[in-house]
């Protein structure tokens, strides 16, 4: 009887230890929780600040690749805008070379401007003698109106001497009056029609046009229009400045007239 009370005591005890523990645990888990809280946000918040962080900088790492992506598709869209352009600008040039019937006058080839030193009073075309061109062949715009004469010949590439450039010199005359001089390049896109008859009336805004003095052009090539007259009473010849009819800065074709 002595041995069952002691059993039931002790298994009292461990049970009321258990329930003790137990409940000490609890305690001191929630102690726990409630001292490192403030802790336990902290680093949260710190984690979830840096997962932020990084989801933001592979977000701007996704977003600035899809920049480069889109920048490419856009160069290249330009590009093929820029061709079109071109093709579009030679069309239109061929069909007014085409309206003028330059085709049937001379056998011409079309070239695309790719370099302009006015300095220099020179331009380079993307013909060459893979394209048939020669020196001295004259160089001209749809609208017949002559720019230089192909001075240098490359395999791809001619380079053009203006009809401005200084020591460039031929025949002219006044379009529809029978006044011959000498048309004379004077640098940096500069020409003048030089030893005019006195007797000869020149007026501003004539036009001047080439004529087969010299063999260089062939006739009837506009040159461009009388601008400032310097005359002298007491010289027997006189000048007068000729103002281009073309514009460098807008030309971006001229044609080459391989035959005349």
């Amino acid at each position: 009887m002595k041995t069952l009370y002691r059993n039931l005591i002790l298994i009292f005890f461990l049970v009321s230890l258990i329930f003790l523990l137990d409940f000490y645990q609890k305690e001191v888990k929630n102690f726990f929780y409630k001292i490192s809280e403030p802790i336990q946000k902290f680093f949260w918040r710190a984690g979830m600040k840096v997962s932020n962080f990084f989801e933001t900088i592979s977000e701007i790492k996704r977003l600035k690749s899809e920049n480069e992506e889109l920048k490419l598709k856009n160069q290249e869209l330009l590009s093929q805008i820029a061709n079109l352009n071109e093709f579009k600008e030679e069309n239109e040039n061929l069909r007014e070379a085409l309206n003028l019937g330059l085709e049937k006058e001379f056998k011409i080839s079309l070239a695309q401007i790719i370099r302009k030193d006015p300095s220099q009073d020179f331009i380079l075309i993307n013909k060459g003698s893979k394209d048939g061109i020669e020196e001295n062949l004259p160089v001209i715009t749809p609208q017949k109106i002559l720019v230089g004469k192909v001075y240098k010949v490359y395999k791809n590439y001619s380079q053009v001497k203006l009809i401005s450039e200084k020591g460039v010199s031929f025949g002219g005359k006044i379009v529809g009056k029978e006044i011959l001089a000498e048309v004379s390049g004077q640098g940096n896109l500069k020409i003048i029609f030089d030893l005019i008859p006195k007797e000869k009336e020149v007026l501003e805004g004539d036009l001047v046009e080439t004529t087969v003095l010299g063999g260089f052009f062939p006739k009837g090539l506009l040159i461009g229009q009388i601008g400032k007259i310097q005359k002298s009473d007491i010289q027997p010849l006189y000048q007068a400045e000729i103002l281009p009819l073309f514009n460098l800065d807008k030309l971006e074709n001229v044609f080459i007239i391989l035959e005349f």
